[in-house]
Protein backbone atom coordinates (compact mmCIF):
# COMPACT_ATOMS: atom_id res chain seq x y z
CA UNK A 1 0.00 0.00 0.00
CA UNK A 2 2.89 2.37 0.71
CA UNK A 3 3.86 1.58 -2.81
CA UNK A 4 0.75 2.68 -4.24
CA UNK A 5 0.41 5.86 -1.84
CA UNK A 6 4.01 6.76 -3.50
CA UNK A 7 3.12 6.01 -7.23
CA UNK A 8 -0.15 7.78 -6.68
CA UNK A 9 1.57 11.07 -5.17
CA UNK A 10 4.30 11.37 -7.97
CA UNK A 11 2.37 10.86 -10.48
CA UNK A 12 -0.31 13.91 -8.87
CA UNK A 13 2.66 15.88 -8.93
CA UNK A 14 3.80 15.35 -12.41
CA UNK A 15 -0.13 15.95 -13.41
CA UNK A 16 -0.12 18.97 -11.49
CA UNK A 17 3.17 20.23 -13.81
CA UNK A 18 1.40 19.62 -16.97
CA UNK A 19 -1.66 21.39 -15.65
CA UNK A 20 0.37 24.61 -14.98
CA UNK A 21 1.82 24.49 -18.45
CA UNK A 22 -1.12 24.35 -20.23
CA UNK A 23 -2.49 27.03 -18.08
CA UNK A 24 0.15 29.40 -19.09
CA UNK A 25 -0.25 28.22 -23.02
CA UNK A 26 -4.01 29.44 -22.46
CA UNK A 27 -3.27 32.64 -21.36
CA UNK A 28 -0.93 33.46 -23.71
CA UNK A 29 -3.31 33.14 -26.25
CA UNK A 30 -3.22 36.37 -27.36
CA UNK A 31 0.22 36.92 -26.97
CA UNK A 32 2.06 37.94 -30.10
CA UNK A 33 5.04 35.64 -30.93
CA UNK A 34 4.18 33.22 -28.50
CA UNK A 35 5.25 29.63 -28.65
CA UNK A 36 3.12 27.14 -26.89
CA UNK A 37 4.86 24.80 -24.24
CA UNK A 38 4.72 21.27 -24.60
CA UNK A 39 5.92 18.46 -21.60
CA UNK A 40 7.27 15.30 -21.98
CA UNK A 41 7.06 12.90 -19.40
CA UNK A 42 9.40 9.87 -18.37
CA UNK A 43 8.74 6.90 -16.11
CA UNK A 44 10.38 6.32 -12.67
CA UNK A 45 12.15 3.54 -11.95
CA UNK A 46 10.13 0.09 -12.73
CA UNK A 47 11.24 -3.33 -9.87
CA UNK A 48 10.77 -6.51 -10.72
CA UNK A 49 8.57 -7.94 -8.26
CA UNK A 50 8.69 -12.11 -7.61
CA UNK A 51 5.53 -13.56 -6.38
CA UNK A 52 5.88 -16.17 -3.45
CA UNK A 53 6.16 -19.98 -4.77
CA UNK A 54 3.03 -20.40 -2.95
CA UNK A 55 1.19 -18.18 -5.65
CA UNK A 56 2.07 -21.33 -8.40
CA UNK A 57 -1.07 -22.50 -8.07
CA UNK A 58 -2.90 -25.34 -11.08
CA UNK A 59 -4.59 -23.43 -13.99
CA UNK A 60 -2.80 -20.31 -12.72
CA UNK A 61 -2.23 -18.10 -16.12
CA UNK A 62 -0.71 -14.83 -15.05
CA UNK A 63 2.67 -15.17 -14.65
CA UNK A 64 4.24 -15.15 -10.95
CA UNK A 65 6.59 -11.90 -11.23
CA UNK A 66 5.21 -8.56 -12.11
CA UNK A 67 6.73 -5.23 -12.62
CA UNK A 68 5.97 -2.58 -9.83
CA UNK A 69 6.46 1.24 -11.18
CA UNK A 70 6.75 4.54 -9.04
CA UNK A 71 4.82 7.12 -10.96
CA UNK A 72 6.33 9.58 -13.89
CA UNK A 73 8.31 12.55 -13.63
CA UNK A 74 8.36 15.59 -15.91
CA UNK A 75 11.06 15.41 -17.78
CA UNK A 76 11.25 18.23 -19.92
CA UNK A 77 9.23 21.13 -21.75
CA UNK A 78 10.60 22.74 -24.81
CA UNK A 79 8.80 24.97 -27.21
CA UNK A 80 6.43 24.18 -30.08
CA UNK A 81 8.01 26.82 -32.74
CA UNK A 82 5.08 26.26 -35.39
CA UNK A 83 4.50 28.90 -37.28
CA UNK A 84 1.79 31.58 -36.13
CA UNK A 85 -1.04 33.05 -38.02
CA UNK A 86 0.01 36.66 -39.36
CA UNK A 87 -1.71 39.77 -38.95
CA UNK A 88 -1.43 42.90 -40.43
CA UNK A 89 -1.20 46.02 -38.56
CA UNK A 90 0.57 48.44 -41.38
CA UNK A 91 2.97 49.70 -38.85
CA UNK A 92 6.39 49.41 -40.23
CA UNK A 93 8.46 49.09 -37.30
CA UNK A 94 6.06 45.59 -37.11
CA UNK A 95 7.91 42.70 -38.22
CA UNK A 96 7.31 38.84 -38.43
CA UNK A 97 9.24 35.62 -39.40
CA UNK A 98 7.92 33.73 -41.86
CA UNK A 99 9.23 30.12 -41.20
CA UNK A 100 11.89 28.57 -38.93
CA UNK A 101 13.87 31.57 -37.56
CA UNK A 102 13.96 33.85 -34.55
CA UNK A 103 15.37 37.61 -33.73
CA UNK A 104 18.40 38.54 -31.31
CA UNK A 105 18.16 40.77 -28.90
CA UNK A 106 20.58 42.33 -25.83
CA UNK A 107 19.08 41.79 -23.00
CA UNK A 108 21.77 43.95 -21.06
CA UNK A 109 24.61 46.15 -21.57
CA UNK A 110 27.34 43.27 -20.61
CA UNK A 111 26.09 41.75 -24.18
CA UNK A 112 23.83 38.43 -23.22
CA UNK A 113 21.58 37.57 -25.57
CA UNK A 114 17.77 35.94 -26.16
CA UNK A 115 15.96 34.85 -28.73
CA UNK A 116 11.90 35.86 -29.88
CA UNK A 117 9.51 35.26 -32.04
CA UNK A 118 7.85 38.63 -31.06
CA UNK A 119 8.36 41.34 -33.74
CA UNK A 120 6.10 43.99 -32.07
CA UNK A 121 9.02 46.64 -32.08
CA UNK A 122 9.68 50.27 -31.87
CA UNK A 123 11.88 52.85 -32.62
CA UNK A 124 13.51 54.51 -29.28
CA UNK A 125 16.31 56.49 -27.76
CA UNK A 126 19.36 54.54 -27.06
CA UNK A 127 22.18 56.04 -24.67
CA UNK A 128 24.24 57.78 -27.02
CA UNK A 129 21.25 59.72 -28.72
CA UNK A 130 20.95 56.96 -31.84
CA UNK A 131 17.16 56.16 -32.61
CA UNK A 132 17.23 52.30 -33.05
CA UNK A 133 15.05 49.17 -32.97
CA UNK A 134 13.98 47.97 -30.18
CA UNK A 135 11.40 45.52 -28.62
CA UNK A 136 8.92 46.99 -26.33
CA UNK A 137 10.67 46.23 -23.30
CA UNK A 138 13.85 48.22 -24.66
CA UNK A 139 15.65 45.53 -26.00
CA UNK A 140 17.85 46.60 -28.78
CA UNK A 141 17.26 44.14 -31.77
CA UNK A 142 20.77 42.54 -32.89
CA UNK A 143 21.83 43.24 -36.93
CA UNK A 144 24.48 42.69 -39.10
CA UNK A 145 26.05 45.59 -39.98
CA UNK A 146 28.72 46.09 -42.87
CA UNK A 147 31.95 48.68 -42.13
CA UNK A 148 33.90 50.74 -45.22
CA UNK A 149 36.14 47.48 -45.42
CA UNK A 150 33.34 44.92 -46.37
CA UNK A 151 33.83 43.53 -42.71
CA UNK A 152 30.87 42.50 -41.27
CA UNK A 153 29.79 42.90 -37.20
CA UNK A 154 26.94 42.90 -34.86
CA UNK A 155 25.58 45.89 -33.96
CA UNK A 156 21.88 48.27 -33.94
CA UNK A 157 19.56 49.43 -36.79
CA UNK A 158 20.44 53.19 -36.17
CA UNK A 159 17.72 54.84 -37.98
CA UNK A 160 18.86 58.86 -38.77
CA UNK A 161 16.24 61.58 -38.47
CA UNK A 162 14.03 62.59 -41.40
CA UNK A 163 13.88 58.82 -42.97
CA UNK A 164 11.59 55.85 -42.70
CA UNK A 165 12.19 52.14 -41.95
CA UNK A 166 11.95 49.51 -44.86
CA UNK A 167 12.93 45.61 -44.14
CA UNK A 168 13.22 43.92 -47.20
CA UNK A 169 11.90 40.22 -47.22
CA UNK A 170 15.63 38.96 -47.11
CA UNK A 171 16.75 40.72 -43.45
CA UNK A 172 17.94 44.24 -45.02
CA UNK A 173 17.05 46.63 -43.77
CA UNK A 174 17.10 50.57 -45.61
CA UNK A 175 16.31 54.29 -44.56
CA UNK A 176 14.01 56.31 -46.83
CA UNK A 177 13.30 59.82 -47.60
CA UNK A 178 12.46 61.87 -50.26
CA UNK A 179 16.35 62.75 -50.63
CA UNK A 180 16.88 59.20 -51.46
CA UNK A 181 17.89 55.51 -49.63
CA UNK A 182 20.41 54.41 -47.48
CA UNK A 183 21.63 50.96 -46.31
CA UNK A 184 21.13 50.41 -42.45
CA UNK A 185 22.30 46.51 -42.50
CA UNK A 186 19.93 43.63 -41.73
CA UNK A 187 18.00 42.01 -39.36
CA UNK A 188 20.64 39.02 -37.43
CA UNK A 189 18.07 35.68 -37.32
CA UNK A 190 19.27 32.52 -36.45
CA UNK A 191 17.78 28.85 -36.43
CA UNK A 192 16.74 26.77 -33.37
CA UNK A 193 18.49 23.56 -34.00
CA UNK A 194 18.02 22.11 -30.78
CA UNK A 195 14.66 23.84 -29.46
CA UNK A 196 14.56 21.59 -26.09
CA UNK A 197 17.75 23.68 -25.29
CA UNK A 198 15.90 26.91 -25.33
CA UNK A 199 14.52 28.25 -22.08
CA UNK A 200 11.46 30.67 -21.74
CA UNK A 201 12.18 33.85 -19.75
CA UNK A 202 10.43 36.71 -18.91
CA UNK A 203 9.01 39.49 -21.76
CA UNK A 204 8.45 36.55 -23.92
CA UNK A 205 11.74 35.68 -25.14
CA UNK A 206 14.17 32.14 -24.51
CA UNK A 207 17.45 31.74 -23.76
CA UNK A 208 20.16 29.64 -23.16
CA UNK A 209 21.46 27.97 -20.08
CA UNK A 210 25.11 28.94 -19.13
CA UNK A 211 27.74 26.07 -20.01
CA UNK A 212 25.56 24.97 -23.23
CA UNK A 213 27.49 25.94 -26.53
CA UNK A 214 25.32 28.61 -28.05
CA UNK A 215 26.01 27.50 -31.51
CA UNK A 216 25.02 23.88 -31.28
CA UNK A 217 21.39 25.39 -30.34
CA UNK A 218 20.94 28.07 -32.74
CA UNK A 219 22.98 29.45 -36.15
CA UNK A 220 22.87 32.22 -38.00
CA UNK A 221 20.67 32.24 -41.10
CA UNK A 222 20.11 33.83 -43.91
CA UNK A 223 16.28 34.51 -45.33
CA UNK A 224 15.99 33.10 -48.93
CA UNK A 225 13.42 31.37 -51.04
CA UNK A 226 15.44 28.19 -50.52
CA UNK A 227 14.99 27.84 -46.57
CA UNK A 228 11.48 29.13 -47.10
CA UNK A 229 12.39 32.14 -44.44
CA UNK A 230 11.73 35.76 -44.88
CA UNK A 231 10.64 38.61 -43.20
CA UNK A 232 7.40 40.45 -43.32
CA UNK A 233 7.00 43.99 -42.55
CA UNK A 234 3.91 45.57 -41.38
CA UNK A 235 2.62 42.04 -39.80
CA UNK A 236 2.59 40.13 -36.53
CA UNK A 237 2.71 36.61 -35.85
CA UNK A 238 0.14 36.07 -33.61
CA UNK A 239 0.11 32.92 -31.03
CA UNK A 240 0.18 29.22 -32.37
CA UNK A 241 -1.76 27.97 -29.38
CA UNK A 242 -4.95 26.05 -30.41
CA UNK A 243 -7.44 27.18 -27.27
CA UNK A 244 -9.60 23.30 -28.93
CA UNK A 245 -6.58 21.35 -28.17
CA UNK A 246 -5.65 23.13 -24.94
CA UNK A 247 -8.77 22.81 -23.66
CA UNK A 248 -9.16 18.72 -24.49
CA UNK A 249 -5.83 17.99 -23.03
CA UNK A 250 -7.08 20.70 -20.11
CA UNK A 251 -10.02 17.99 -20.09
CA UNK A 252 -7.58 14.89 -19.87
CA UNK A 253 -5.40 15.86 -17.08
CA UNK A 254 -7.76 16.77 -15.16
CA UNK A 255 -9.61 13.33 -15.21
CA UNK A 256 -5.75 11.88 -14.96
CA UNK A 257 -5.49 13.70 -11.65
CA UNK A 258 -8.89 13.02 -10.10
CA UNK A 259 -8.27 9.15 -10.67
CA UNK A 260 -4.67 9.16 -9.23
CA UNK A 261 -6.36 11.02 -6.33
CA UNK A 262 -8.61 8.44 -5.91
CA UNK A 263 -5.98 5.53 -6.09
CA UNK A 264 -4.00 7.49 -3.36
CA UNK A 265 -7.71 7.83 -1.39
CA UNK A 266 -8.39 3.85 -2.01
CA UNK A 267 -4.43 3.31 -0.62
CA UNK A 268 -5.43 5.41 2.41
CA UNK A 269 -8.29 3.89 3.21
CA UNK A 270 -6.71 0.04 3.10
CA UNK A 271 -4.03 1.27 5.23
CA UNK A 272 -6.61 2.70 7.66
CA UNK A 273 -8.55 -0.91 7.66
CA UNK A 274 -5.51 -2.76 8.01
CA UNK A 275 -4.19 -0.82 11.19
CA UNK A 276 -7.55 -1.40 12.63
CA UNK A 277 -7.56 -5.49 11.77
CA UNK A 278 -7.04 -7.87 15.02
CA UNK A 279 -5.58 -10.65 15.17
Amino acid sequence: MNASMINAMVSMNALQQKLDLISDNIANLNTVGYKKKEATFEDLLTNLKQQPEAFNLPGRLTPLDFNQGWGTRLAMIQPNLTQGAMKATELNTDLAIEGNALFEVEVDGAGNRAYTRNGSFQLTMAANGDTILATENGYPVVANLVDENGNITEGHIVLPEGYELKVNSDGTVQGVSAGGTINLGSIKLLQATRPAALTPVADNLFAIADGVNVDDVVQNITPSLDNHIALRQGYLEQSNVELTDEMTELINVQRAYQLTARALSSSDTMMGLANTMRA
